[in-house]
């Protein structure tokens, strides 16, 4: 043991004569004084990339789109869990695939504790206004989840919440949970630099999403260890990649919270029910829409929306609208998240699910993930999943209430994307197609290729339409007002 001993202190000796670096073994403490995390209060690094629009996929089960970003700046308060991210960032532009003009949109946002929220141009107000601060309670799981997904956070608090380490390869599997329920997970190198953080955050379609981030090509920021290159992926692609370009530690660093923001609290999702025709009510209230469609029998929804919240207050509204009658089917009008977001307690509730043939196949696979994180009605049910698909078109016969299912082709918003069209009431319900502007409101300057391509299936499929019940927008609409709003002349049909 002496001999050991003392050959292996010649070594160092040795290695340090001759101006070589002596290797530690990988560990949560060497690779935290490594990055200077122990003793890091605030970080801020800089950079540009690509920023990806997740739960958007054009493609059923496809990558999410992506945006070109210019600019990107991140600060950090890891002491008051705070964060607050600037980037500006345009569409790219997909051959073959029509969109509206990309337009450059810069965003700020913010959290600090609980506390979430975005500052901009109020809502429908014009780009030009002054901004405001509004709330994002929808962003705190996974912006709460970002501060970690930084290396020195992420050391920072697996220090702190006493992380378990496990020798893996060659290297550091370092976990550890916080809020007894966010998993944390992050690889140490032999070189004691971290490679990846892995946790999980909810999502109403994906039950608990694996958000994965990745560091490389660590280098000196003026005297910052810190990775040149920074990749996450959130639900199996892309969201986030960034080419950095400057990283501080310990400048100063505000992030208060808005007094607005400060007293702000989720309200309840309240439904309002506008009878559009007879036994056709516009469920509205938000920033999505339904439509109910009361047939003999039973009801047809069209559109589950955003979340397991809205779905609850869509149901409890269509009790009193027609009580004693099922909601049998509901229409999805394509996959996006913030349009499937509450089919699964439409499911529970015993409805079958109208949707594309390209979805089928998507639902299935996702809805079989975990949803432990937040145990929607599904996750305690486990009821399976009932569907019916069609590739062209689907009808709902009713003697008095038939409703056409027909897909929306050749649009460039996503490959299934479907209108209903009621013919009896000469009713066309669509999303994100055309978004029905206020009665007064200017046209818009440029025109939508979504909504020049709906137009054009109106026409090609023969439809006769008088109303447009958009599941955006703020009112119900005519086939004049769609022509306006693309520039078309309201005599021509």
């Amino acid at each position: 043991m002496k001999n050991t001993s003392l050959v292996s202190i010649f070594s160092l000796i040795l290695a340090a004569a001759l101006g070589q670096s002596v290797a530690h073994a990988a560990s949560l403490e060497e690779a935290a004084a490594r990055l200077g995390a122990t003793d890091t209060k605030t970080l801020e690094f800089s950079g540009s990339g690509q920023w990806f629009q997740f739960g958007q996929a054009p493609v059923p089960g496809g990558p999410w789109p992506q945006f070109d970003v210019s600019r990107y700046v991140a600060d950090f308060d890891f002491d008051a869990a705070a964060e607050h991210v600037q980037l500006t960032r345009l569409q790219t532009v997909v051959p073959d695939r029509a969109r509206p003009a990309p337009v450059e949109q810069k965003v700020d946002a913010w959290i600090r504790g609980d506390k979430a929220w975005n500052v901009g141009p109020p809502p429908n107000a014009a780009p030009d206004a002054a901004p405001v601060a509004t709330p994002a309670f929808a962003a705190v799981e996974e912006r709460r989840a970002e501060i970690l997904a930084t290396p020195q956070g992420f050391l920072k608090a697996a220090l702190a919440n006493k992380a378990k380490s496990e020798a893996v390869d060659g290297g550091v599997l370092v976990s550890f949970v916080t809020d007894g329920k966010y998993r944390f997970q992050g690889r140490i190198n032999a070189e004691n630099r971290l490679e990846w953080v892995k946790t999980w955050i909810d999502s109403p379609v994906l039950g608990d999403t694996l958000v994965e981030t990745k560091f490389k090509d660590y280098k000196d920021f003026g005297g910052v260890q810190f990775p040149a290159d920074i990749s996450r992926d959130q639900g199996g692609y892309p969201v986030l990649h960034l080419a950095v370009s400057e990283a501080k530690l310990n400048k100063p660093v505000d992030i208060a919270i808005p007094a607005n923001i400060a007293s702000a609290v989720p309200q309840p999702v309240v439904v309002k029910s506008d009878k559009i025709a007879e036994g056709v009510f516009y469920l509205t209230g938000g920033t999505h829409h339904s439509v109910a469609i009361v047939q003999k029998d039973q009801i047809v929804l069209v559109e589950a929306p955003l979340n397991e919240d809205r779905s609850l207050a869509v149901i409890k509204k269509l009790d009193e609208v027609a009580p004693g009658k099922p909601i049998k089917y509901v229409v999805n009008s394509h996959v996006h998240f913030d349009h499937s977001g509450g089919l699964r307690t439409l499911v529970d509730h015993g409805a079958t699910v109208v949707t594309h043939e390209l979805d089928k196949p998507f639902y299935e696979k996702v809805w079989a993930n975990p949803h432990d994180l937040r145990r929607d009605r599904l996750a305690a049910s486990k009821k399976p999943a009932k569907f019916e698909t069609y590739k062209d078109k689907y009808v709902l016969n009713d003697a008095d209430h038939p409703v056409e299912v027909r897909l929306i082709a050749g649009s460039g918003h996503s490959d299934d994307l479907t209108l209903i069209y009621l013919p009896k009431e000469k009713i066309l319900i669509e999303a994100d197609a055309y978004s029905p502007l206020a009665a007064d409101a200017p046209a818009p300057k440029s025109v939508s290729p979504y909504a020049v391509n709906l137009y054009e299936n109106i026409q090609k499929q023969n439809l006769d339409v008088e109303k447009i019940a958009g599941l955006h927008g703020a009112r119900v609409a005519s086939l004049d007002d769609l022509r306006a709003f693309i520039g078309q002349k309201s005599a021509e049909r």
